[in-house]
């Protein structure tokens, strides 16, 4: 498909006005709108933002391809937009954005938007031609550069690359979640990059038109290396015995020398395969270094089993804020969040969500390690350690909770693993009944019994926390707080962030029956302090600021007393060195506040929203806002003593 076809001179805008995200996709919407390709802005807008939500199509070099294929497109297009100036389109690489090509596809289209963004994609690494396109000065000169790129492309893939005589030979694998464009940048990131290298190179594309350029035996038998740049499931198997190198597929674009010199210098690991297992030798596994898979696999768990802890969690707490307000006689208060028949409603529907979180996480992170077949075993791992049935024990039971599920999930995952290897010497003809009769039966027959041992230690554990936590006060609780608010802070969404939330929502899962938990305020007031720090500072240090990052302000007030911590991120990522310990600063004076005080929150997420659900909601705001002028004073200082010595 050529990109021309569906370019209309009509829908160009040399000179996009718009000064944010939002704001360009509405002009763009409305230009399409105009000039009759679409007939219901509202209806395609939506489609856009949905698709937004996903992950921002600002591909970052200074382009971004919105798109959406829906009901309100009249006419298939390509709408070609530029900003002179740029503007902050969210691109993965955090730069200005300035050129634009807005997809509008029909909805009974034979995928016409994907064979565009494909295309699309091929062309935009001529950095030649964004150079064109950045000082074209009509509609005709759009069309002629990108004809003429066109042309270009069509020749060199005509062209038959001949192998260099006694050059390694690397094979690749490219593909993206969604298939389309960084599936075909990365391929022809690679192939240009090869070339430049003197290396011979073949790549396969898993992209939204199916696989491309399919790697044969032959070639993978006299492949120095293999190079799998690709954030989803490729076929991996026959590549057993290979030196690989797997990454994301940003990696086989923006590095691309490292990546073929890992392949061809020997250093890579040697991938093994099964039939349906796999791993390597060395740190490097297919899905990264080994840390990174335990973190991995931990996290699509915590994932799938946060919106149960949260809304089981929220549902409950409102049971009790419902006896709270009509009032429980003091005779009846162990039946309080269940004593009036609206609170047992929804104490019932929470207890209900609530009792999913251990078989979900469990669940969840055995599959991880080992596709479906671990998943029922992960459940049931999750659900016994849920119940505390144990040897010796089966009357009084032993919940082991949630480091019991932790346990659990991946020893379920792990034992699948285990029999996958063991039965990978059974004939063929048998590999239907594996996975439907041998992999859930002695999956669940060997955890189940490793479960009844697996809870009388973790539940001593569990209990001696729970315990132990239940018994802070004071200058412990403070101390506690104030770890727990600086690991929230320190990198706003990462490993260290999820740990201290993490251990959050587990102490929480202990204590919502008897009013809440001191870790989880300290963790979410920890939390919110970055956004509404940024706030503040802006405020009060206006001219330490640049105008964009001024206009940022109100986004982080509201981002901030919602509990989303992310909204500094654009903050710390430009200016980590003063950013991150003004804001380690304020959540460590706010955490270990609300830990001194003993204040308790019975929801897991929320911010200002669930205030309700705290035991001492006027201290809590005030501990929250004083640790965010804490941090924005410390802020304003380091940015003067910066932009001092930068003029001086």
């Amino acid at each position: 498909m050529k990109i021309n076809d569906l370019l209309v001179k009509e829908c160009m805008i040399l000179d996009l006005k718009a000064t944010d995200k939002k704001g360009a996709i509405t002009e763009m919407v409305n230009k399409l709108y105009d000039t009759g390709r679409i007939d219901d802005k509202e209806v395609f807008e939506e489609g856009i933002l949905a698709r937004e939500a996903q992950t921002t199509t600002g591909l970052g070099d200074g382009i971004a391809m919105p798109h959406a294929k829906n009901k309100a497109v009249v006419k298939p297009t390509v709408l070609f937009a530029r900003s002179k100036e740029g503007l902050d389109y969210e691109a993965l690489d955090g730069q200005p954005t300035y050129l634009f090509f807005m997809i509008a596809a029909p909805e009974g289209a034979n995928d016409t938007h994907l064979q565009a963004l494909a295309s699309l994609s091929r062309l935009l690494l001529n950095p030649g031609m964004i150079a064109d396109l950045k000082a074209a000065n009509t509609a005709d000169e759009v069309l002629s550069i990108i004809d003429k790129a066109e042309k270009k492309l069509d020749e060199e893939e005509k062209e038959v690359v001949e192998e260099v005589e006694d050059a390694p030979f690397v094979v690749a694998v490219t593909a993206c979640p969604t298939g389309i464009a960084h599936t075909y940048m990365a391929e022809d990131a690679l192939k240009n990059k090869a070339k430049e290298m003197g290396i011979n190179i073949k790549v396969e594309t898993n992209g939204s038109e199916g696989v491309k350029h399919k790697l044969t035996d032959d070639e993978i038998a006299r492949a120095v290396g293999v190079i799998v740049a690709a954030d989803k499931n490729v076929e991996m198997a026959r590549f057993d015995g290979k030196k690989l190198v797997n990454r994301p597929v940003s990696d086989g674009i923006k590095k691309t020398e490292e990546l073929l010199r890992l392949a061809t210098d020997g250093s890579a690991s040697v991938y093994h395969s099964s039939a349906n297992a796999s791993e390597s030798e060395g740190e490097e596994s297919s899905s990264g270094s080994v840390g990174a898979k335990i973190y991995k696999d931990l996290m699509n768990g915590v994932s799938h089993m946060l919106p149960f802890v949260i809304g089981g969690g929220i549902a409950i707490a409102l049971a009790f804020l419902i006896d709270q307000m009509i009032g429980v006689p003091q005779d009846q208060l162990s039946q309080l969040g269940s004593y009036h028949p609206i609170a047992a409603y929804f104490k019932t529907i929470g207890d209900t969500a609530f009792g999913f979180m251990l078989p979900v996480l469990a669940g969840f992170i055995a599959s991880s390690i080992a596709d479906r077949p671990g998943l029922v075993v992960g459940f049931a791992a999750g659900a016994m350690s849920a119940s505390g049935v144990a040897f010796g024990q089966l009357t009084d039971t032993i919940p082991s909770g949630f480091l019991g599920a932790l346990v659990g999930g991946f020893l379920a995952g792990y034992v699948i693993v285990f029999l996958k290897f063991i039965f990978k010497g059974l004939p063929k003809a048998l590999d239907g009944i594996k996975s439907i009769l041998f992999y859930p039966v002695f999956g669940l027959l060997i955890t189940g019994f490793l479960m009844l041992f697996v809870n009388i230690p973790m539940s001593a554990i569990n209990n001696a926390l729970n315990n132990f936590l239940a018994n802070l006060s004071g200058g412990n609780a403070a101390l506690l707080g104030a770890l727990l608010a600086s690991m929230m802070v320190i990198d706003m969404g990462g490993p260290i962030n999820k740990a201290a939330y993490l251990f959050g929502t587990g102490t929480l899962a202990a204590t919502v029956e008897s009013g809440g938990s001191v870790v989880m305020a300290s963790v979410m007031a920890g939390g919110m302090v970055p956004p509404l720090a940024i706030f503040i500072a802006i405020m009060l240090f206006k001219n330490q600021f640049t105008k964009k990052e001024q206009e940022s302000a109100l986004p982080n007030l509201i981002m901030g007393f919602s509990f989303i911590t992310e909204g500094a991120i654009p903050f710390a990522a430009s200016d980590p060195l003063r950013m991150i310990p003004s804001f380690v600063v304020g959540a460590a004076v706010t955490g270990g506040l609300v830990g001194s005080l003993g204040i308790k929150l019975m929801a897991p997420h929320g911010g200002i929203f669930v205030i309700a659900l705290v035991s001492n909601p006027l201290m809590y705001l005030l501990f929250i806002i004083l640790g965010a002028f804490i941090s924005a004073l410390v802020l304003g200082t380091l940015l003067k003593r910066k932009h001092a010595k930068a003029n001086a």
